[in-house]
């Protein structure tokens, strides 16, 4: 794996594609690197505007980049209001960069296993502004993301390790789980066919 001393400031969402490919030529992650790397692109709204897709019923998920097989590179466009349900990560290793507005972001513990029905207890609440880097991973616990302005739009971009297409949401009344499949609004810029997905 290339070196901390390595990593420069990627000029373009291109040039930090690239430099991703290269941190993710071995099989080791190396959570920092990935973590300053993605910091070190200050966001540029012409380098992510074609993957910019709102839908005003949901927040939408728009591919970038298949990583190789390694990660998926995905831009979420979050509308007034929307979030996500509370969600794990399916062993991934997951990498939020906010590209445009502010996402609050709460940390759950894992359900119970010998009290069903107990709701889910909140582990901590915080907010990534614009160009800030959060991380999480399944050790770390469960999530929801969510763009509270009720007046402007977010934008993140999101890397996860090895990417995934199925993942588990959570109620967080009752700590019930079910399974939800992964699916994209677009791919590299081009609408995809609706399916019907978390």
């Amino acid at each position: 794996m290339a070196s901390k001393a390595k990593i420069k400031a990627p000029e373009n969402l291109d040039e930090l594609i690239r430099e991703l490919h290269e941190v993710f030529e071995s099989d080791r992650v190396d959570i920092d690197q990935v973590k300053t790397l993605m910091e070190s692109y200050r966001s540029n709204q012409d380098d992510w505007q074609k993957y910019a897709n709102y839908d005003p019923f949901r927040y939408t998920r728009n591919l970038v980049d298949e990583g190789n097989g390694k990660f998926n590179l995905i831009v979420l466009c979050w509308g007034e209001g929307q979030g996500s349900s509370i969600h794990d990560h399916t062993d991934s290793h997951c990498f939020l960069k906010v590209l445009d507005g502010k996402l609050k972001e709460t940390l759950f513990e894992w359900p119970s296993e010998s009290e069903p029905e107990k709701p889910l207890a909140v582990k901590g609440v915080s907010y990534v502004d614009r160009d800030e880097v959060a991380y999480i991973n399944d050790s770390i616990g469960l999530h929801r993301m969510e763009n509270t302005s009720h007046s402007d739009t977010a934008c993140s971009l999101h890397l996860y390790c090895p990417p995934f297409d199925m993942c588990n949401s959570f109620d967080q009344r009752t700590g019930h789980k079910r399974k939800c499949k992964v699916t994209f609004w677009s791919k590299y810029g081009e609408r995809t066919p609706f399916t019907p997905g978390c």
